[in-house]
């Protein structure tokens, strides 16, 4: 076999794994493997900052169940990777960081960028991998991908010492190494049966990791077919059709009281995919009982970030249980519709856009016309992306999922996710309509990705809702310190024209009356001209909610 450098064996293992395309800020402690990528069929998508770049690959972990692939430089260029690592350790995404370091020979000398991926990444990835043989990088490659997509996902932190991976080896390319989706039992599949029967009032709450549209859609089937109302876990509405007549809502902030109750009255709650952690349960307030009955479905055996009882666990993913459900037959059980539809009302009362929106202050756009407006153009399959803070209560209340995957958002409480997600998204997916909600404090946290955008031919729609304050932060001052407000006021610049300062269409919103015409442009831009647009809306800084 002919010799090669590490670094290009890299890349070569990295195309055995399927990827097409890498997230990256170039840097000279990996020339080498960016020297690989050079002619080799996977499309280098270069970022502006270290920040988006993992943003973006974590938004593909989500899009595909697949590693989604950053590459950053020493030092500094892992340090802004960072955000993207602790999202993806917190939303259980699967993703690979490769990030260069000092040669070999110069550690532990505080040389140039010098800093301990172990010290640094050790907390919040599953693993951190340091190559220093250059025969054992495509070995690396492929424990990397499979560390990152077995069990519960998360992030891996390859270390790429800058000698060592100029090295020339003659070592093979490792295929990659196979992840088990678990399985349900005949008995377990048959005791579940019998719970189900008896329960006075079942549930599901889906949410997690591993999911795929088939098996959302075999869920979705198995819970209308049987009449059980299901919740979706905080930023999991994806995994049941909005429409649904089981939708009984998602969990956490902005959603129904019924939605709530469902789960704390749940006499046998089905957790599928996902874990009872801090948002469904209310801080660790609901379902904390030990007398409480939850069957938990998840191919994590640790049942990490779970709290409350433990009745049974499953040890599968969401696919393999689904296909288990197609032979599901439940016999006689108790009429289950008084339980199921005062919640599916309240959650469609709860996600419908009142008729008394368009109350606002002169000189602002209203957000709920907004989204009213923007839901006449949106396909089936329309994507959304938004990361942290107020500003989200609209996408997340109005819009629709009515596929998966389709909600593209962080459980970790990120900023700056919006943008670079739906750059991602719109990438991987060209033909499908992407747009993302972000606040203003938000959007200026990574609008530089609207450059990527233009050069690599991604064509999402950004709305900035610009109530010229961070206002999640500025909600807690009013409940905790009323009338004292303090480090939350913005003054910002006028963000259609830096829209059109990076070849965007940009459009500035300030009256009700322009909404249609707004729209429709740039819905016009984004899918017949495909470039990125952005809507700045002029919000009314009073409504700090939908409905206030």
């Amino acid at each position: 076999m002919s010799q090669q450098s590490a670094g290009h064996l890299i890349v070569e293992s990295l195309k055995a794994h399927g990827v097409d395309r890498v997230f990256s800020v170039p840097g000279e402690s990996y020339l080498d493997v960016l020297d690989g990528l050079y002619q080799s069929g996977v499309e280098n998508v270069v970022c502006r900052q270290e920040g988006g770049a993992t943003y973006m690959a974590e938004a593909h972990g989500k899009l595909t169940g697949e590693p989604g692939v950053a590459m950053v430089t020493r030092g500094p260029g892992a340090s802004n990777a960072f955000v993207g690592i602790h999202l993806a350790w917190q939303d259980s995404t699967p993703l690979v960081l490769f990030t260069g370091l000092i040669p070999f020979e110069h550690r532990e000398k505080e040389a140039f960028q010098e800093f301990d991926p172990h010290q640094w990444f050790g907390t919040q990835a599953k693993r951190v991998m340091i190559l220093d043989e250059a025969d054992r990088a495509s070995e690396y490659v492929a424990e990397a991908f499979f560390a990152a997509r077995s069990g519960r996902p998360g992030p891996v932190v390859v270390g790429l010492p800058e000698d060592v991976i100029t090295e020339l080896t003659d070592a093979p390319v490792i295929q990659p190494i196979p992840v088990t989706e678990g399985a349900v039992s005949t008995e377990e599949l048959a005791e579940l049966k019998s719970a189900l029967e008896k329960a006075e009032k079942p549930a599901l709450l889906l949410g997690g990791p591993r999911w795929t549209a088939e098996a959302a859609r075999q869920v979705t089937a198995f819970a209308e077919k049987n009449g059980i109302p299901v919740v979706s876990d905080w930023r999991a509405a994806d995994r049941i059709p909005a429409d649904s007549p089981v939708n009984a809502g998602e969990a956490g902030y902005g959603r129904a009281e019924e939605t709530v109750t469902v789960l704390k009255d749940a006499d046998l709650l089905l957790l599928v995919g996902g874990t009872l952690s801090d948002i469904p349960t209310d801080g660790f307030t609901v379902r904390q009982d030990p007398s409480d009955v939850n069957w938990i479905v998840n191919i994590d055996p640790s049942l990490r970030q779970h709290s409350g009882a433990v009745t049974r666990q499953i040890l599968a993913s969401p696919v393999a249980f689904a296909r288990a459900l197609e032979s599901l037959e439940l016999g006689e059980h108790p009429d289950w519709s008084g339980w199921l539809e005062p919640a599916v009302a309240a959650h469609r009362n709860v996600t419908t856009i009142p008729e008394t929106a368009g109350n606002n202050a002169e000189g602002t756009a209203d957000m709920e016309l907004v989204m009213k407006e923007l839901l006449k153009h949106l396909p089936e399959d329309a994507a959304v992306t938004y990361g942290s803070g107020n500003h989200t209560a609209w996408p997340h209340r109005y819009f629709p999922n009515n596929t998966y995957p389709s909600q593209f958002s962080v459980r970790n409480g990120t900023m700056g996710y919006s943008v670079p997600a739906a750059v991602a998204v719109s990438l991987d997916q060209p033909e499908r309509f992407v747009f993302s909600v972000a606040g203003d404090g938000e959007f200026l946290m990574n609008a530089q990705e609207l450059a990527t955008a233009k050069q690599f031919g991604a064509h999402p729609l950004i709305i900035v809702m610009d109530n010229s304050q961070f206002a999640t932060i500025r909600s807690h001052q009013e409940a905790h310190y009323p009338g004292r407000v303090s480090g939350t006021q913005l003054v910002n610049p006028d963000f259609a024209t830096v829209a059109k300062g990076f070849g965007a269409y940009g459009a500035r919103l300030e009256d009700n009356a322009d909404i249609e015409r707004v729209i429709s442009e740039a819905v016009q831009a984004v899918t017949e001209q495909k470039i990125p647009a952005v809507i700045h809306v002029i919000a009314d800084r009073a409504k700090l909610l939908p409905g206030m």
